[in-house]
């Protein structure tokens, strides 16, 4: 099994910042795609961006040139670094993991516990 424990929440104004971690523990043989998805109240939960194992990332339009992902794979850990916060990137933010208990293994998928960002004056 493995455990996600995300931190970095809190409240910030509008056109803050703030930094979201995401670390992997557990069973873990290689760590695949790393993603951050967020769930606004009354809405469905929806991609913020992903990061593959090589680099490569892909970011929602509403955050394009406003967040940025990164990942530290000696760590195992995904980090969401947000910038001109807007009250609309207001949610609950999950970080996802896809990843192998070992070389044979079925891919997996995990999910943290998510952590509030609120975006206020």
């Amino acid at each position: 099994q493995v455990q996600l424990v995300e931190s970095g929440g809190g409240l910030v104004q509008p056109g803050g910042s703030l930094r979201l971690s995401c670390a992997a523990s557990g069973s873990i043989f290689r760590i695949y795609a790393m993603g951050w998805y967020r769930q606004a109240p009354g809405k469905q939960r929806e991609l913020v961006a992903t990061i593959t194992g090589g680099g490569t990332t892909n970011y929602a339009d509403s955050v394009k040139d406003r967040f940025t992902i990164s990942r530290d794979n000696a760590a195992n850990t995904v980090y969401l670094q947000m910038s001109c916060l807007k009250p609309e990137d207001t949610a609950v933010y999950y970080c996802n993991v896809v990843y192998k208990t070992g070389l044979t293994a079925r891919t997996g998928d995990a999910w943290g516990q998510g952590t509030q960002v609120t975006v206020s004056s």
